[in-house]
C-alpha cells in the first residue's frame, strides 16, 4: 500500500507527523508525508490511498484532493471535536485509526460541500455559530471538545439574532431574524450537535433555519441540536437543494467546519470522494 499522509500540525493539540509515518510504515504502508499546505504534491506520486491527520477543516481539503485524484480517503482524527469521525463511526483513538487507514477495505461514497471554493464535510452555519466558535477557541486548550459546548452556551446568553435571507435553488426559503442557519452535508458540528435529517450520501444539502425568539426558547432549540432532532420542533424551517445563497450583513462571518470564513454561495458535489469506512 503506497499511502500519502496529509498532516495538519496545527490541528488539536499538535501532531507529530514523523511518528505517524513510522506507525503507518510498521503496519505495512509505504507512507510519505505532506503538510496540508503542500498537499498538491501528492498528485502524480503513484499513491493508492490518501490519509489525512487533522481536524474537520483539514478533512474537507483532503477529501477534495482525494476525490479529484480518484483515491480513497482514510481519516486519522486529530482535531478538537472530530465531528466528522463521530458522524461516520470512525475510530477516535490513534491506533485503531492507523490500522483502518492501512488495512480498511470498505469504502463509502460521499458528497462534498463547497463554500465558494472552500470544501467542507460537515456544515456551514451562520448566526450564533461563528460567535460560539470564537468563544470556544479560548477554551480549546483547557477543555478540548467541551469548549464548543461552553462557547455555545456563552453565545446563547449574549449574542443577538442575525437578519438574513436564505434562497435554496433560487427559491426564497426564509427572510427575517434568525438564531442560526445551518447548511449540512453530514450535519455534525460543535462537538456533538447535529442535524440528523442530513444525509452525506444523498447528493443534496440540507438547510435548517432556526428563527429568532426568546432566549428561553433558544434553550429548547439548543437541546434539539444536541439530540439531533431540532428539525422536529415547531417553527424550524428546512429544505433541501444543491445551491444555497445566504444573505447576511456585510461584516458577517460563517463557521465552516470549525473555521470562520466570509459568506459565499454554497454548493454540493455528489459522489465526490470515497471514505475508508469502519
Amino acid at each position: 500500500m503506497r499511502l500519502a499522509l496529509i498532516a495538519n500540525e496545527r490541528s488539536g493539540g499538535g501532531l507529530e507527523p514523523e511518528a505517524l509515518v513510522g506507525s503507518l510504515r510498521r503496519r505495512g504502508a509505504e507512507a510519505e508525508r505532506f503538510s496540508l499546505d503542500e498537499r498538491e504534491g501528492a498528485a502524480g506520486g503513484g499513491f493508492e490511498r490518501i490519509a489525512v491527520a487533522g481536524g474537520d477543516g483539514s478533512i474537507g481539503c483532503a477529501a477534495e484532493l482525494a476525490g479529484r485524484l480518484g483515491l480513497p480517503l482514510a481519516v486519522i482524527p486529530a482535531g478538537t471535536a472530530n465531528d466528522f469521525a463521530r458522524a461516520h463511526s470512525l475510530p477516535l483513538t490513534l491506533e485503531p485509526a492507523l490500522e483502518l487507514a492501512v488495512h480498511g477495505e470498505r469504502l463509502e461514497l460521499l458528497e462534498l460541500g463547497f463554500l465558494g471554493d472552500r470544501p467542507f464535510v460537515n456544515v456551514v452555519s451562520a448566526g450564533l455559530a461563528p460567535e460560539a466558535a470564537r468563544l470556544a477557541h479560548r477554551h480549546k486548550g483547557r477543555l478540548g471538545a467541551l469548549a464548543y459546548l461552553v462557547g455555545a452556551l456563552q453565545a446563547g446568553l449574549t449574542a443577538k439574532p442575525v437578519s438574513c435571507a436564505v434562497l435554496v435553488d433560487g427559491a426564497a426559503l426564509f427572510e427575517g431574524r434568525s438564531w442560526q442557519l445551518i447548511v449540512s452535508v453530514s450535519g455534525a458540528f460543535g462537538g456533538g450537535s447535529s442535524v440528523d435529517d442530513a444525509d452525506p450520501g444523498d447528493g443534496v444539502l440540507h438547510v435548517t433555519v432556526i428563527p429568532a425568539g426568546s432566549r428561553l426558547g433558544l434553550l429548547r432549540r439548543a437541546v434539539g441540536l444536541r439530540r439531533g432532532d431540532v428539525t422536529d420542533q415547531p417553527g424550524v424551517v428546512e429544505a433541501e437543494g444543491v445551491h444555497v445563497e445566504l444573505g447576511v450583513q456585510p461584516d458577517a462571518e460563517v463557521n465552516v467546519d470549525g473555521e470562520l470564513q466570509a459568506p459565499a454561495p454554497i454548493t454540493v458535489r455528489p459522489r465526490a470522494f470515497r471514505l475508508v469506512a469502519a
